[in-house]
């Protein structure tokens, strides 16, 4: 089904004891706004969790017609593809490459095309040596954490000695976080999702991605991340979403046991440790409620949620939400 929809995004989740995206300018430590604190996480790295999952785990992997164009593709040499060479692959073919890739009837991206035989009745921009732009339907800005963050670093021995014949071992070093809970927000545009044949089947795979696809980053900086809400709101009215749902949603700090002191943003560890308010995010969609088709939603049975104070665990946070549109179907399997 195409999508005719325009839609909005909120996908929460945490890390703990690790490192959600390295700055390799800096030492890989963690993205971090100087000025607030802030945990940063670009979204380029959202798209590439989204993408590996698909490859991995969905079948996106060049066979039956499912593809990934931006993947890491080597030759016989070991030489990675560049996009040239990966764009003939499809026979430097923009129709075929918009069936096959999801990546790009989501993402879109710019397609260096050479003319040829099956191009003849390309555009003036699509000679040899040009590229074709692809705008993408979905788009995220940064992820960041709904909280001030503190960057720890870590040292400690590695496995090796540090050369031959050489009994002192290496030294391993790395920055992570304590505690990251990260916010993004995304936005899935009707009329681009025309130019790159976007369908609800490619959006709901996408989704997919994100929840599971966050929970399988199982690498030594990534493990243990968690996806806690993925909420989409879908609109009837052409043209219109609300917009900045992300910065609708707060966090209500535990108190320190029976001190009534709350903790500090960096004192936070899990989950467990607060909860997350939605009173001004549900107050903003019922606002506008009649322009709302349906809402899609995901949540992590541990998490809290807050709406005027009334207290909803894991995914009964979907029954706040019940009077508004649709539940999505579970993702967490």
């Amino acid at each position: 089904m195409d999508v005719k929809n325009r839609s909005e995004i909120v996908f929460l989740y945490d890390i703990k004891d690790a490192n959600p995206n390295g700055d390799p300018l800096d030492e890989n430590k963690p993205r971090i706004d100087e000025e607030t604190e802030i945990n940063i996480v670009t979204d380029v790295r959202l798209k590439r969790t989204i993408r590996d999952y698909l490859y991995s785990y969905k079948g996106y992997n060049g066979k039956n017609g499912k593809d990934i164009f931006v993947r890491e593709i080597k030759n016989e040499q070991g030489e990675i593809q560049d996009s040239k060479q990966r764009a003939k692959d499809f026979d430097n073919d923009r129709e075929r490459i918009l069936d096959q890739c999801i990546d790009v009837r989501l993402f879109g991206g710019t397609i260096p095309i050479s003319k040829n035989k099956k191009n003849q009745k390309s555009e003036e921009n699509e000679e040899e040596g040009g590229s074709i732009t692809f705008i993408g339907p979905v788009q995220f800005k940064f992820g960041r954490s709904l909280h001030r963050v503190e960057i720890k670093y870590i040292k400690g021995t590695g496995a090796f000695a540090s050369g031959a014949e050489k009994e002192h071992k290496t030294f391993r070093e790395e920055y992570i976080l304590p505690y990251s809970l990260i916010s993004f927000y995304g936005l899935i545009n009707e009329n681009s999702a025309k130019d790159t044949k976007l369908t609800e089947e490619d959006i709901d795979e996408m989704l997919d991605a994100m929840w599971n696809g966050t929970k399988n980053l199982i690498s030594r900086t990534k493990i243990g991340q968690m996806p806690r809400l993925l909420l989409r709101v879908v609109y009837k009215e052409k043209n219109f979403h609300i917009g900045d749902l992300d910065k609708k949603i707060k966090l209500i700090k535990l108190k320190i046991g029976n001190e009534s002191k709350e903790k500090d943003d960096k004192e936070l560890r899990d989950i467990s440790d607060f909860k997350i308010d939605l009173t001004d995010l549900y107050k903003a969609i019922y606002a506008e409620k009649d322009k709302v088709e349906k809402i899609e939603i995901e949540a992590n049975e541990n998490a809290t949620f807050v709406i005027s104070d009334i207290e909803y665990k894991g995914r009964k946070i979907q029954g706040a939400f019940k009077d508004l549109g649709g539940i999505l179907k579970s993702l967490d399997k």
